[in-house]
């Protein structure tokens, strides 16, 4: 299940999506499904059990017969939830959490899923933040008391605090080390600026070397609200019975009083060039422009362009003229969210103007149906076989819930997709793919900000 900040702890906030099913994967892989053969859409949602217990959204996708069940716990917010003065403290808060609890100290915890081949993690994003689970179902009772007590029952013992804190201040140094990562960062002071985004989920050195373990009780004690948490579980379980389960250990949480508020939009209102001066043998460049949201109609022919244009990039910066060896561009799945064409060029000008040209072809040029039908077949392949574990459909039912519109809206992915005309990309093309805002690692004086800046 995140579109956080990297894989090394430092997790990037571009990757939350993609982290959360990750985090979910690492559980173990479950059989493909006997629901993958479903195609209606009633079907499908009849597998799903909704409730709630005290005010706690709880989701249930029955698969008969799975070997293995995924859990997670969501909080809603994300950057929402923390400013620039206590940045990352729900990513300590999360990661130290995992370490123990009054009941299961660290040493037991450790033992017990390595004994059961189970795993607990978190992470946390912009836009939500996971605690989740992943077992054998011969094993998920074990790790569900586990689990459910290091949620309501965190030590947050100070050497655990310690060791995690420096684990994080580790990531935090070496994420300008590398030119890619050193982009991202870049990016994000760009894009983000005087936005909420801007209040950084993993933190920084300063911040996260300021929290105490007084500090993540008492956050933890404000976030364990009914009313920002949302539980998602996916495996051969019976609702029925998990509901009597859920309501003994989750049922005496305070409901409070959270209300979503929406993201702010971004600011795409010109176009930009920030270059950041390094001697490189090659220059580092993404241009980030404004995307739909999961929730809007224009996400769906959307995801259709980018993969075109993705195609198109490879052919012509790579196989045609040889300029850069991975050419991408790619939609992120964010409340505010983005898409970017990248690339990495030792002559930065004519790999951008190159790609800009095929930016232009699919708002003016003709899109070919086979390019169309080309893509829904891709989807539907790379659809089902992402979606064929537990985990993976867990972390997809809580992105559509949390910023989908609703968890029935992931059943209708292909659908829409199948519906996306060339006249459908064209006119996203030129809704979105304008005032792309650039950010360059490399050689500042190689750089003619007439061609990045050029109108677009």
């Amino acid at each position: 299940m995140k579109e956080v900040r990297s894989q090394k702890l430092v997790v990037s906030r571009f990757y939350l999506l993609a982290f959360v099913i990750l985090s979910f994967v690492s559980a173990g892989l479950a059989q493909a499904p006997a629901e993958g053969k479903i195609t209606n859409i009633s079907e499908q949602a009849a597998l799903v059990t909704e409730f709630e217990v005290g005010g706690l959204k709880v989701l249930v996708k029955r698969r008969a017969s799975a070997p293995t069940v995924s859990a997670g716990l969501f909080i809603r917010g994300g950057a929402r939830n923390i400013t620039d003065k206590n940045a990352g403290i729900e990513n300590l808060m999360l990661s130290v959490l995992t370490e123990g609890s009054k009941k299961f100290p660290r040493e037991t915890i450790r033992r017990e899923l390595s004994r059961t081949g189970s795993t607990i993690g978190a992470s946390a994003g912009n836009d939500y933040s996971v605690v989740s689970l992943g077992a054998t179902r011969a094993n998920f009772d074990r790790t569900w008391d586990i689990f459910t007590d290091i949620l309501l029952n965190p030590s947050f013992d100070k050497a655990d605090v310690e060791r995690v804190r420096e684990q994080i201040l580790t990531g935090l140094r070496e994420r300008e080390t590398s030119p890619d990562s050193f982009l991202e960062v870049l990016q994000e002071r760009v894009i983000y600026a005087n936005h909420p985004y801007a209040n950084d989920v993993s933190g920084t050195i300063s911040t996260i070397g300021g929290l105490t373990a007084e500090d993540l009780r008492a956050y933890h004690q404000k976030m364990m609200q009914s009313s920002r948490l949302l539980l998602v579980l996916v495996g051969d379980l019976d609702a029925g019975e998990l509901q009597k389960r859920i309501t003994e250990s989750f049922g005496k949480l305070p409901r409070g009083d959270y209300k979503e508020t929406a993201f702010p939009a971004l600011d795409f209102s010109k176009a930009t060039l920030d270059v950041s001066q390094r001697t490189l043998p090659t220059n580092y460049i993404r241009g980030v422009f404004n995307a739909p949201t999961l929730n809007n109609p224009d996400y769906y022919p959307m995801r259709v362009a980018i993969n075109i244009l993705t195609a198109r990039l490879f052919q012509e910066v790579r196989v045609k003229r040889q300029l850069s060896y991975a050419p991408d561009a790619d939609l992120s799945t964010l409340s505010a969210n983005t898409a970017n064409i990248y690339v990495t060029a030792v002559d930065a000008n004519k790999t951008v103007r190159v790609m800009l040209d095929e930016i232009n072809n699919l708002k003016e040029g003709k899109i070919d149906e086979d390019e169309i039908s080309g893509n829904a077949g891709n989807f539907l392949t790379t659809y089902y076989l992402g979606q064929e574990t537990n985990a993976a459909q867990a972390g997809e039912l809580a992105k559509y819930e949390l910023i989908g519109g609703s968890w029935r809206n992931s059943f209708e992915f292909l659908n829409r997709i199948r519906e996306v005309t060339s006249k459908d990309v064209q006119a996203v093309s030129s809704k979105y793919m304008k005032n792309i805002r650039f950010i360059v690692v490399g050689n500042q004086s190689a750089i003619d900000k007439n061609i990045f800046l050029q109108a677009n």
